[in-house]
């Protein structure tokens, strides 16, 4: 599979100075963990849930969870679960995008497993919910033993949303546990991943859809500490995926939009930014734009119509590649203009993040250098428009 695959091949020349490489479910971890782009959720109860995984992966979706959690009613478990199993045995390994179950208890991981036979081997792994190191071993184990079960690899996304990482008193202990026992599994963990949701209920909160999540101060100030303690641009470090963005059509507005209208004017794409603005995806960028300068990658998302703005929003600049070939090209240190001569590279404390971007580069592409995020924008999001996926 490969980013950007959904759109015409001509167009997507056009585009790219450097095209995005293809990969799979059996790829470096590390590497897979950027090419996540935006995960889509989906509940188990869908009936077409295996045609839907399709047409998502054919409109740009390059990984999928499959929810078995919050996503359902409590009485809908065992149903869902027999969907899920039936649904999987019906793809297309071909067609499949990197897919995860979420589940409810480490119990349903080896269940689940077992119950998939060989379409078990469409699985890229688990996604681990409301994790903390008292519980989570138990979630890792389960892993082992399917991992042993299938002869798959299967890694785990563990999810920080309990009360208890958030609360201020206990929030240091919970995050260096789950650290120290990540620490002690890292071959397992592909991402940690942010409950955004379930933060904010622990407050009776929800992020209003002309607000992001930033503007929630106290979940902002998780963030902050998860990637400080997860983030780290060393060898303890692993992604940390953005917060799930939950809206997907606007309603009336408070405040302006938050895309302004220039850009776009520019590239004769009024009509575009109306279309982002109807499906509330003006929020999102801002948001994901947000994300992005917080340490994160990537983004959890509920509806198909928001995979075309995250992935856009990933893909590496023309001057950022320059910015960072320059950096990591010089190997003694030292400071230099940029080639786009508006700012300073500093070889040695620039080097992480140079490292970091061209890793992104390798799986969202390098934009050409005449093409900015309204020409991205106007492939990814309109190829998408154009050709609808109904939740």
């Amino acid at each position: 599979m490969r980013h950007f695959d959904h759109i015409d091949a001509a167009r997507r020349a056009e585009l790219f100075h450097l095209q995005p490489r293809e990969f799979d479910r059996n790829d470096d971890p590390d590497m897979l963990a950027v090419a996540l782009g935006a995960t889509l959720y989906s509940p188990a109860t869908r009936p077409a849930l295996a045609s839907d995984i399709v047409k998502c992966a054919r409109q740009g979706a390059r990984s999928m969870v499959v929810c078995l959690e919050d996503s359902i009613s409590d009485a809908d478990v065992t149903a869902a679960e027999e969907n899920l199993v039936a649904q999987m045995r019906e793809l297309d390994p071909d067609e499949a995008p990197l897919l995860f179950v979420r589940v409810r208890e480490p119990g349903q991981i080896a269940d689940l497993t077992r119950r998939l036979g060989a379409s078990a081997a469409l699985l890229s792994g688990f996604v681990l919910p409301k994790f903390e190191a008292s519980g989570g071993r138990r979630y890792l184990d389960a892993l082992t033993e399917a991992a042993e079960l299938s002869g798959t690899r299967l890694l785990g996304m563990p999810v920080i949303e309990t009360r208890d990482a958030l609360y201020r008193e206990s929030r240091r202990t919970v995050l260096q546990d789950i650290a120290l026992l990540l620490a002690e599994h890292r071959e397992q963990i592909l991402a940690v991943r942010l409950g955004g949701t379930d933060l904010c209920s622990a407050y009776g909160l929800r992020r209003p859809r002309e607000l992001t999540i930033y503007d929630i101060k106290l979940v902002a100030g998780l963030i902050s500490d998860v990637v400080n303690v997860f983030g780290r641009a060393d060898e303890t470090g692993h992604v940390v995926t953005g917060p799930v963005w939950e809206y997907f059509s606007a309603g009336e507005r408070m405040f302006k939009p938050q895309l302004r209208s220039s850009p776009f004017d520019e590239h004769d794409a009024g009509p575009l930014r109306r279309r982002l603005l109807n499906a509330d995806l003006d929020g999102l960028i801002r948001e994901v734009t947000l994300d992005k300068a917080n340490g994160l990658t990537g983004k959890t998302v509920i509806h198909p119509s928001h995979v075309g703005a995250v992935h856009a929003l990933s893909v590496v600049t023309h001057e950022e590649y320059s910015d960072a070939t320059d950096i990591l090209g010089v190997a003694r240190g030292g400071a230099m203009a940029s080639s786009y001569a508006n700012k300073m590279n500093e070889a040695k404390p620039h080097r992480a993040w140079a490292e970091r971007l061209l890793r992104r580069a390798e799986v969202f592409g390098v934009a050409a250098p005449d093409v900015d995020f309204v020409d991205l924008l106007e492939a990814a999001v309109g190829a998408q428009m154009m050709n609808p996926v109904g939740r």
